[in-house]
């Protein structure tokens, strides 16, 4: 007989959200702000993951958003945040558990660094900056895909 208190089945939950790592640094302010032309932005992300207890269905999951501007070869400002957080997932196989850890929780993390990159800007004296939304699952199958192809000149 099952605890009452035990979820059945799989179960996807959220301990905690925090930020783990922020830096941001603006190395021509004042001066850039005179000239006029608008940088060109870029944008990378990581996703890592880690058990914290496994047994208890407890994971660590990490998106970096790392965010840079620049005008020609001059950097107008660089911003890097790690949104963490804590998720409890049970009762899901190794593949559902990846694409839980890989899809599922930067999906829920990305609003909270979609945030904290924008405040870190406009702090910074920028216009706003909103990150797009982002396909985990399209970038999931991308990383899959990657590591099925056999490497060049091996068989």
């Amino acid at each position: 007989m099952a605890e009452p208190n035990q979820p059945q089945g799989p179960f996807f939950g959220l301990e905690r959200i925090y930020l783990k790592d922020v830096s941001y640094e603006a190395p021509g302010a004042p001066q850039i702000f005179l000239e006029q032309q608008a940088p060109e932005i870029g944008v990378q992300l990581g996703i890592e993951h880690r058990p914290l207890n496994a047994e208890q269905g407890l994971y660590d999951a990490v998106l970096t958003v790392t965010v840079s501007a620049k005008r020609g070869d001059k950097n107008v400002f660089l911003a890097e945040v790690q949104q963490a957080g804590v998720f409890r997932i049970k009762g899901v196989a190794d593949e559902a558990l990846q694409q839980a850890l890989e899809i599922a929780c930067p999906h829920v993390l990305l609003p909270f660094a979609r945030e904290a990159v924008n405040d870190l800007v406009c702090k910074g004296g920028f216009p706003q900056l909103l990150i797009n939304p982002i396909n985990f699952e399209a970038l999931y199958a991308q990383k899959q895909a990657a590591i099925k192809q056999p490497v060049a000149g091996q068989a």
